[in-house]
């Protein structure tokens, strides 16, 4: 159960005591208070209660904004909408979603003028509009059932899939994480260098902090050595691996509190370096936005299975793929996802990788991981991804690459095709001729967004070259 002293749920956040200077929000200069939050939030309450929106977009940089506009949000019972992707064209191709977006300075001008647009810095500043609302907190708890939240899948091709979910759910999976880690992070300060837009950056960098009385940093840090000037003793940093790999030997040694990581798979090498650089071995979090977290683990070493959340019940289906019964999705029914697992124990389960990543090729199963996992054991490839590529007359597999230090050295002393070939020849001693790949591309790294997905779309634009 919830273990620190300034703990409580989501649909308590109203009626929660807090001194007026208590640190809400922070950056370089300022810190935001919860008379501030509170203020704000009132005001913003006021704003959609004078208007007849349902469906509110919320699209910031600015956690804090962010944060007003979301409690206002829950408080008059709208329909929250978080598009996961802040470019103005992809916003337009969601605006059948919502019935008006709320962004901060960070947004560009969407070129569309059904879309009602307001700025929440601006409104703040304008104090236009009245407040109904005498108070907050509100003596009475929020009826979190009646709040919908939709969220999108990102980092594939194709059009952005939307997830439906109530703030229950969200106050599930809050309480879990606190009673989780509630003693570990404790009284410290939340950096983060990934989006709220996302669940992971939802919960972990602003709904969790705030249900558990943790300052939280207003703007992302979006390098690694933006991450070691604000690294402390008394900091927890939510990351990805996106990130993470960046990290490097060039900086000196530090001390965090606590570092999560989620998003995508982080490499066991990755895992230890970042160990050695701020003094904690990353907490990983699996999880998607349909399902919430599921299971989390430390690489101690190599063979480090991922522990189940003690909410989620799981088991494999007749192809190895893991099915839940998880708070965050449906308490009574099953879930089954793509993933094939090896249950280690009731609790523990190793990855094997995505059943929805194998295709056939000339009716010929392919596990596009199995080609890549092959890739990345020769000493000249760092990471790669492989896709499957149409050509005119037939399906073929392409792929992006990154070279080792080696793998560079051995490119520059040979012809690009005789490289070519070389990957191909050592391919074959796993593979079928049928499982090679037949294009690649080098790329300094593999294009991911900020909660570590690959951008499947840009990855093509490069193999299209």
């Amino acid at each position: 159960m919830p273990t620190t002293s300034h703990y409580c749920s989501l649909s308590e956040l109203t009626r929660t005591s807090r001194s007026p200077d208590f640190a809400v929000c922070f950056d370089d200069d300022h810190i935001k208070t919860w008379q501030e939050l509170t203020h704000d939030t009132q005001f913003l309450i006021g704003f959609l209660e004078q208007n007849h929106y349902q469906k509110i977009a919320l699209c910031t940089q600015d956690s804090y904004l962010f944060t007003c506009m979301f409690l206002a949000s829950v408080i008059t019972q709208k329909h929250i909408v978080l598009p996961g992707n802040v470019q103005p064209a992809a916003l337009d191709e969601l605006s059948e979603q919502f019935d008006c977006l709320m962004v901060d300075d960070s947004v560009a001008t969407i070129p569309n003028e059904k879309i009602s647009i307001f700025n929440i810095s601006a409104l703040l500043e304008t104090k236009e509009f009245a407040n109904p609302i005498e108070s907050f907190p509100l003596n009475q708890e929020l009826s979190l059932d009646l709040v919908k939240l939709t969220l999108f899948t990102s980092g594939s091709s194709g059009a952005p899939k939307a997830i439906q979910k109530t703030l229950v759910h969200i106050e599930n999976e809050i309480n879990e994480l606190e009673a989780t880690w509630g003693k570990l992070l404790d009284n410290s300060q939340v950096q983060s260098t990934v989006s709220h837009q996302h669940i992971y950056g939802l919960l972990f960098r602003v709904l969790w902090p705030l249900c558990a009385g943790r300052a939280f940093a207003r703007h992302n840090l979006d390098y690694p050595e933006q991450i070691m000037t604000h690294a402390t003793k008394e900091t927890t940093l939510v990351s990805s691996p996106a990130l993470l790999k960046r990290m490097t030997t060039e900086y000196s040694p530090k001390h965090i509190r606590c570092v999560f990581s989620s998003g995508g798979p982080l490499s066991f090498d990755s895992a230890q370096q970042s160990n050695q650089l701020l003094g904690s071995l990353p907490i990983e979090v699996y999880g998607s936005t349909e399902t919430g977290g599921i299971a989390f683990r430390q690489q101690w070493d190599t063979s480090t299975p991922w522990q189940l959340f003690d909410c989620i019940e799981a088991a494999l289906n007749s192809e190895k793929c893991l099915k839940l019964i998880s708070p965050y999705i449906d308490k009574f029914n099953w879930y089954q996802t793509a993933d094939e697992c090896e249950m280690v124990s009731d609790s523990q389960f190793i990855l094997k990788g995505r059943t929805d990543r194998i295709i056939k090729i000339e009716e010929k199963r392919v596990s596009l991981v199995e080609v890549e996992k092959r890739l990345e054991q020769l000493p000249w490839i760092d990471e790669c991804v492989v896709i499957p590529f149409e050509e005119p007359e037939r399906l073929i597999l392409a792929s992006v690459i990154v070279l080792s230090n080696e793998g560079r050295s051995k490119f520059d002393t040979m012809s690009k095709g005789k490289f070519w070939l070389l990957l191909r020849s050592e391919l074959r001693n796993w593979l079928e001729p049928i499982a090679i790949p037949r294009r690649y591309r080098i790329l300094d790294e593999i294009p991911l967004n900020s909660q570590g997905k690959r951008l499947i779309s840009e990855i093509e634009q490069h193999i299209k070259q």
